[in-house]
């Protein structure tokens, strides 16, 4: 495993927000739609949003009422979402800080309702990474609080294409993906129950997802 490999995707990304502030687009993703929906079901208000990015998602999250606490280790990113928020008139919606998810969450253990991400389980993370951010993530919810993520499946078009970094990790043009596979949900899942495990796809690539609910239990 090349540890500062790894390390050295925050610059790239920098890199890469900076130079294309929209290269996600302004739509939200699919997988943030649907899970509006789940938060509107069980009456969720406030959310925590980890890799956040350019903040499609959190804008429409916020949009629809929903408070978000935006995580993402990118300055630019940061500063282009609080452009956003402010552009919106969303102030009193959102929260957007520079944090590194590998750290421990900036959150009191038991008080968050829902934590969200999209494609950030999936970055230059390694599998021990990924058990440290699940144990925080279980830490800081609440009884029963839910913990919805995607990530990039074994099927997808990019998986052991480019250079293998170690692990599931492959870099492609110069981005690191942690591919997964059901197994590995299954792994990540302790502490959790599984409430649904879907397939979809984003992007003209496309990219091939799963998203994965889980509650806490």
């Amino acid at each position: 495993m090349d540890k500062k490999k790894l390390d050295q995707q925050s610059q790239h990304w920098e890199k890469n927000f900076s130079n294309k502030p929209e290269m996600f687009g302004l739509e939200p993703s699919s997988a943030a739609k649907k899970s509006l929906v789940l938060f509107k079901e069980k009456n969720i208000k406030k959310i925590v949003e980890l890799g956040a990015g350019l903040g499609r998602d959190t804008i429409f999250f916020a949009k629809n009422l929903i408070y978000v606490e935006a995580l993402d280790y990118s300055s630019s990113a940061i500063k282009i979402i609080n452009e956003k928020v402010k552009k919106n008139n969303l102030s009193n919606f959102v929260s957007a800080k520079n944090f590194d998810v590998r750290q421990k969450l900036p959150f009191e253990d038991n008080s968050i309702e829902a934590c969200f991400s999209h494609m950030l389980y999936c970055m230059a993370l390694s599998n021990l990474d990924l058990q440290n951010l699940n144990n925080e993530i279980l830490r800081i919810l609440k009884p029963e609080g839910i913990n919805i993520y995607t990530v990039r499946h074994d099927s997808d078009g990019d998986y052991k294409n480019g250079t293998h970094i170690g692990e599931e990790l492959y870099e492609n043009d110069g981005f690191i993906v942690h591919f997964f596979s059901k197994e590995k949900i299954n792994q990540l899942s302790k502490g959790f129950k599984i409430l649904n495990i879907e397939k979809f796809e984003e992007g003209s690539f496309p990219r091939k997802l799963f998203k994965v609910i889980l509650k806490k239990k």
